[in-house]
């Protein structure tokens, strides 16, 4: 396995699923991660969430039957750890012998610094999973104006396109 130079190396997570908070148009999102007797709240942007379910998405969709591999890393066995930070950066890796993804993640406080905070190893099938329901968290927020392609808040929009009178466009 390849060296990840992380702060806390979780090795292989048990659990990892993509998470929105709040109202769409206030949203915030995370990504949160089980390994043993550790866990982790890793916040980000909506775009960072949305990158990340589409690279999953077509790295697990070339190796549709792939079967998954036994991750070689074991799961954290350190104390209890708990993690809360904003990713600044964050790297993702294929390993094609175990057929899993590494990812590794920098504190936004701390994006200067060479060691990542966390790093940790996630299976096929949990990595096309954890895809599916990022770009289905993504896809949930305010619809988009189909003249102008920016969301539509629940008060209403104002399109520049129509000068202001939304959905009121006559052909």
């Amino acid at each position: 396995m390849a060296e990840s130079r992380a702060q806390y190396e979780l090795g292989g997570v048990a659990n990892l699923r993509p998470e929105a908070i709040g109202e769409p148009g206030s949203r915030t999102f995370r990504m949160l991660i089980e390994s043993g007797a550790a866990s982790a709240c890793l916040w980000m942007e909506k775009e960072q969430l949305y990158q990340l379910g589409v690279y999953l998405e077509e790295a697990t969709e070339s190796e549709e039957n792939a079967p998954d591999q036994d991750i070689l890393e074991s799961q954290w066995s350190g104390g209890a750890t708990s993690l809360d930070f904003k990713i600044g950066k964050m790297s993702l890796a294929h390993n094609p012998a175990t057929n899993s993804f590494m990812l590794t993640a920098h504190d936004l406080e701390d994006a200067e610094d060479s060691e990542a905070k966390v790093s940790f190893w996630v299976a096929y099938s949990q990595a096309k999973e954890f895809a599916q329901e990022a770009l289905r968290v993504c896809a949930a927020g305010r619809p988009i104006c189909g003249l102008c392609n920016r969301p539509i808040d629940p008060e209403g929009h104002n399109c520049p396109r129509s000068n202001g009178h939304a959905g009121h466009l006559e052909f």
